[in-house]
């Protein structure tokens, strides 16, 4: 497994299977990232995030993958855009 050198912070909702399907090949890519969940946040937190994932997606979808500070911006399950993101 490559173990890229990028910063990646996935935000999803639990329930969402395109959220899960990118959650388990970044995992099978060997890719570390952080993983927010946003129906699992309440109050001034879900709307801070809310207001983070509007910035980089303004249609606010799930899952919306954050690579290098907005260096790329990954609007749903799109395995070649990660990889080509991630130059996996």
């Amino acid at each position: 497994m490559v173990t890229t050198q990028h910063t990646v912070t996935l935000y999803g909702l639990s329930t969402c299977i395109h959220c899960r399907h990118a959650i388990e090949f970044l995992e099978q890519s060997g890719v570390n990232f952080d993983r927010i969940y946003v129906d699992q946040l309440e109050g001034e937190e879900r709307a801070e995030i809310l207001s983070i994932v509007k910035s980089y997606n303004p249609r606010i979808s799930f899952p919306t993958i954050v690579v290098d500070d907005g260096k790329y911006v990954i609007v749903g399950f799109q395995p070649n855009e990660i990889r080509e993101a991630l130059e996996l």
